[in-house]
Order: structure tokens, then sequence, then C-alpha cells
């Protein structure tokens, strides 16, 4: 037989405990465990009533409910009119909106922006996630199927490139939809990134996987003298090139197209950036990604890592839960460790691995590593 530790025992008794109804009984009435069993209970009806608490929130999105409470208070009646619903439907959604933060009750029957409503004006690559993840909630109605392998998913076909062997193939609007969502959502945590690592003392900056270039763009404007190129997919690279030219950053930013595990370049840049892309790859494609990255760079030249990862105090959740089943509907990925990035990192040639703090290791977190 298994031998199990002292404390797997003691787990495995607390469990007992807790899935006995008398004692869930006794511990919301006894004054020393009420509190505990009250938190308890509503962490796990959390969990059980998630997706309908998401389905408010994204109906108070598409009603661009935030962005007209921004201007003023206003009354239930006004904002059921402007939103075309029934006066009983619109005062449904702000009683349940008022529970959650998004919306605050104001004095009679006015009502303004709660402290997350607020929030998501300041975030608006937050609103365009939240009504792409209909496509996520479509793929995650049979959660058992997308475990068993089921490869015909919504986001494999909004992220055409993990579900094709020449993404360098892909058209123009093939890549814009998912272009443009990620060029939104990369401008809320680009600032994290850099505010965490300045760029001050570097002269080339290659920013792989780039998309539309909204991290390299802010890179450029942040430090003068960076001369910046941006790689990825020739579609993309386009769409990146045009943004670079509307922003008058032409002469110093370019964007290149190819296929980033066939392509090459020379060899003398000296900090490469990969901003939410190793962990939208399977492991071979991952270790590729990370050699490839080296051979781009000069000796001691230095590699940033920027994207979630799993085993995130605080944030846990965010990353096995979210995104270990995003990354599965996807159909390329997995969330990483700090330990495990490393560990690939080291084998694939670089040194020195460390993690730099961020200012919101849930949104991001930053590890560098060294050429050599």
């Amino acid at each position: 037989m298994p031998q199990f530790s002292l404390a797997a025992r003691w787990q495995d008794l607390r469990n007992r405990l807790l899935a006995d109804g008398r004692f869930q009984r006794w511990a919301a009435r006894f004054p020393l465990t009420r509190r505990i069993a009250h938190r308890k209970a509503r962490e796990l009806f959390d969990i059980t009533a998630g997706f309908v608490y998401s389905q408010v929130l994204l109906a108070c999105v598409q009603l661009r409910l935030f962005d007209t409470l921004a201007g003023g208070s206003r009354s239930a009646a006004d904002l059921a009119a402007d939103a075309e619903l029934p006066l009983a439907g619109m005062q449904r959604l702000l009683r349940a909106a008022e529970t959650l933060r998004l919306v605050q009750r104001r004095e009679g029957d006015l009502y303004g922006l709660g402290e997350l409503g607020a929030a998501m004006l300041g975030n608006p690559g937050i609103g365009a996630m939240i009504q792409h993840h209909t496509q996520l909630y479509a793929d995650l109605a049979d959660p058992l199927a997308l475990l068993r392998g089921r490869s015909d998913t919504c986001l494999s076909s909004y992220w055409p490139y993990a579900a094709t062997d020449r993404p360098d193939q892909l058209s123009a609007d093939q890549v814009r939809e998912y272009s443009e969502l990620m060029a939104e959502s990369q401008g809320f945590i680009a600032g994290d990134v850099l505010d965490a690592y300045p760029l001050s003392g570097e002269v080339r900056l290659l920013d792989l996987a780039g998309g539309e270039g909204a991290f390299a763009a802010a890179a450029a404007t942040r430090w003068p003298q960076l001369q910046v190129a941006l790689f990825d997919l020739p579609a993309v690279a386009d769409r990146a090139n045009e943004r670079f030219q509307k922003l008058g950053l032409g002469p110093r930013l370019r964007a290149i197209g190819g296929d980033l595990f066939a392509s090459s370049m020379p060899p003398d840049q000296d900090f490469v950036s990969l901003v939410r892309v190793v962990h939208d790859h399977d492991d071979p494609q991952a270790a590729k990604i990370l050699e490839k990255a080296r051979s781009f760079l000069r000796p001691g030249g230095t590699l940033l890592i920027a994207e979630p990862m799993a085993d995130t105090p605080g944030a846990e959740p965010v990353g096995e839960a979210y995104f270990g089943f995003y990354l599965l509907a996807m159909g390329s990925g997995r969330p990483r460790t700090k330990q495990e990035l490393c560990q690939m990192l080291e084998q694939a040639g670089f040194s020195d691995c460390q993690e730099v703090k961020t200012r919101r290791p849930l949104m991001v977190r930053l590890i560098v590593a060294k050429n050599g």
C-alpha cells in the first residue's frame, strides 16, 4: 500500500469533516467557526455562479453602460430607453451590476458608475476581451469534449495561426480580427512591462511575434534612442507598419514579415522581447522560439518574456484555470511557472534567468535572461 505523509492524512481527515453535513451545520452555528463557514460557502457559490456574473458584465459592455454613466448619473428609465430594453429588464440588470460593484445606486432611481465599472473605462482592452469571451464560453459549453481533444473550436478558428502548418500564408482578412484584439489588450500591459524593466540603456530592440506593434510603439515612444524591429507573420507585419506610419514612428520602427520558425536575422540585437508569446505554444514550438530568439541576440544580449504565468501568488486560478482552459480551446500552448520557463531558457542556452517584479502580476509577469 502507498505510504501517505502526515500532511496528506490530515488533509484527508479535514476533507471528511468538511464533507459531513452535520459538521457543516455545526460550523455554521458555532461562534468561532461561523465566519469561516460562511466565507467558504460564499467562495463555493461564487465558483458556481461565476458564469452568471460574467454574463451580467457582458450585458453591461454590450450596452456600453459604463461609457454612458461616465457622463453622469442616469435613471433606470432613461437607460432602458437608450438600450431599447424593457424597464423591468434594465432594473434587473442594474440591481445585479450594483451587487458586483459595476454600478452604484445614487439618489432616488439614479445610477452612476461603481468602482469596478470606473476601472473598466481606463482599460478599453478589457472590454474587447469580455466581448471576445463569448467564443470561449461557447467552447466551454462541453468542457469534457475539450479535455478529450476536441479540435473544431471557436477559438481555434479565431486564432488561425495556432491551427495551421503555414501561418505565414494567412491573408490580411484572416489576421485582422485577432490582430486588433491583441493590439487593444497589449495596450494595458505595455506600461507595466516598461515600468518594470526600463530600456534606457538599450539601442536595438527586436519584438518577436509583436502583432500590430502596440508594445514596440510604446517602447519607442518612451525611449527615443531605441531602434525597433518587429517580427510577425507577413499580413500582421503589414498592419504594424501602417500603425508605425500613423504614429510618426516609421523612421525608427520597422516590421518584418515571415515565418518565425524558418526565418533568420543578423545576430546583433541588444534586446529581444516575447510579449505574451511563449504561453501560446506547446513545448516543442516554445523551445524553438527561445532558440530563435537566442540566435538573434548578440553575446550578452537580453531576452525578456512577459506573460501571465502559472502559480502566481494570490492569482493561482488565472494561470491553470483561466489560461489553462483558454489555451486548450485555442488549440495550442499552456501556462507555465517561472521555474519551467527558466528551465526551458537554460536548455536553449540562456543564463542568469531572473524574475522582475511588476505592479500587476495577475496581468503580466516578467522573466529576463542573458545570451550565454
